[in-house]
């Protein structure tokens, strides 16, 4: 297997860390990752392309997101979760008349609905924009259910805890990790960007999944850029006061970690200029998106950036935006078909957004969560899983298909290692490598940055959904 991409390589990785855990108070929008930084190779590119991740925080109930319709199928899920599993004739205008046929393992065919609430995106599904993957999950190497029952390959670490789980999809690591896929593609093509800063951008806070070993993550606000406070106005009604702040907080130090402080600082006020300049002069996105809903205005943000990467100076770029509320335990009737409803919206609008920028088929979405959820019902709820179900959104996806091997439905069947929790048949680091191969990222750059991609068939690591 490639050597762990979060592995320290040197004293100066070890300076940087204890430096970037001297920044945790910084009133800054800077999410620092210095923990491992590492030379990458430099990727160059003539056009612009965008990755844009949206994490679903709690794990995501697959089976009443991308139901099974099919007559057989939905008997089965039916049964396994009867009070709160989805009509068959609730799904009958959100079908999926997919342009290939889903089989499980035993050549069956299945066909599944969209969740009602997720009806606005069955117009870009049928438009070939959207795809579905099946059944993906955190997987270290092809895995029978034979051998999970008996311990015979290596599984994920930690597997069905929330925080490690989102660590490994977004890592390829458990929670302790210090670089994401996101990130190490970062690594590859800042570069190439006019203005590095501006590669990995974070409009939700701070995931592992954005930090690279040299490329860091930049946070913004739905509203833009994070100022430094005492430098956003006049500080107590004063312009020197302001810049006298300013010299104090920038000027160069004679201690290390002190001025990799004073430099990091300097370069958040900078970024605040220059993406501040850059917003105000991108036109103005004639696109709606829903007043309330946080997923829509941090997509609507994403749209706001790609409409300014000239301006940026940005060649590849990879944004991180996410929702929380996902682990329904219990009251699922009562609080999942909400959270759909906001995602759907969410996510048709930014298609809108790049149609309207003339860019639709350079930015490519996709959705990911910790984990799937158990088919069988907990009352009235799901327990946390493993595999799910994803969707991939894009002017440059081959969609109106449906991608991966399709779960059989039944208790104990053979997908299902306990209580309807699936055995991923894809792993995060085949579809990881789909997306990275699209961005431009080469075949030998994939290997290294997914540690567990090489276990997998050369033939198999390109899912082909974009």
């Amino acid at each position: 297997m490639p050597s762990n991409p979060d592995m320290p390589a040197s004293r100066r990785a070890f300076l940087k860390r204890a430096s970037a855990l001297s920044l945790a108070g910084i009133a800054s929008p800077w999410a620092l990752n210095l923990a491992a930084m590492a030379e990458a190779s430099a990727a160059t590119a003539g056009d612009y392309k965008a990755l844009v991740c949206v994490f679903l925080y709690g794990g995501n109930d697959y089976a009443n997101t991308v139901v099974p319709y099919d007559l057989s199928s939905h008997t089965a899920y039916q049964q396994m979760r009867p009070s709160f599993a989805y009509s068959r004739d609730s799904l009958a205008a959100t079908v999926l008349n997919a342009a290939n046929t889903s089989v499980d393992r035993n050549d069956y065919l299945h066909q599944y609905a969209l969740a009602p609430e997720l009806a606005p995106l069955l117009p870009l599904f049928d438009a070939e924009k959207l795809a579905v993957m099946l059944n993906v999950g955190t997987l270290v190497q092809p895995t029978t259910k034979l051998q999970y029952t008996n311990k015979s390959v290596k599984l994920p670490p930690k597997l069905f805890s929330h925080n490690d789980q989102q660590s490994v999809w977004q890592s390829s690591s458990p929670e302790g990790a210090t670089s994401g896929w996101g990130g190490r593609m970062g690594d590859l093509f800042e570069s190439g960007n006019g203005n590095s800063t501006f590669t990995c951008v974070n409009v939700s806070g701070n995931a592992v999944f954005m930090s690279g070993k040299s490329a860091v993550q930049y946070q913004v606000s739905t509203s833009g850029s994070v100022p430094l406070a005492g430098l956003k106005s006049p500080l107590f009604g004063s312009a020197t006061a302001s810049e006298a702040l300013r010299a104090l907080i920038t000027q160069p130090r004679t201690h290390l970690l002190e001025n990799e402080y004073t430099r990091v600082t300097k370069r958040s006020i900078d970024a605040n200029s220059v993406l501040t300049s850059a917003l105000d002069a991108a036109p103005v996105l004639a696109t709606p998106f829903a007043a309330g809903n946080n997923l829509a205005a941090q997509l609507k943000m994403v749209a706001r950036m790609i409409s300014a990467a000239p301006a940026l100076g940005a060649k590849r770029q990879v944004f991180f935006v996410s929702m929380g509320g996902f682990d329904t335990h219990d009251d699922m009737l009562g609080t999942h078909p909400g959270l759909l409803a906001g995602v759907s919206s969410a996510l048709s609008s930014f298609y809108a957004s790049t149609v309207e920028l003339g860019l639709a088929d350079k930015v490519t979405a996709f959705t990911a969560s910790d984990f799937g959820r158990t088919m069988s019902g907990n009352n009235d709820g799901s327990d946390h899983g493993w595999g799910s179900m994803h969707f991939v959104l894009g002017g440059a996806v081959a969609g109106k298909k449906l991608y991966g091997t399709a779960p059989v439905v039944a208790n104990g069947g053979p997908d299902d290692v306990g209580q309807g929790r699936l055995l991923p048949t894809t792993s995060v680091d085949q579809f990881a490598a789909t997306l990275g191969k699209w961005l431009g990222v080469s075949d030998s750059e994939l290997l290294s940055m997914l540690p567990g991609l090489a276990n997998f068939n050369a033939s198999a690591r390109n899912i082909g959904f974009v």
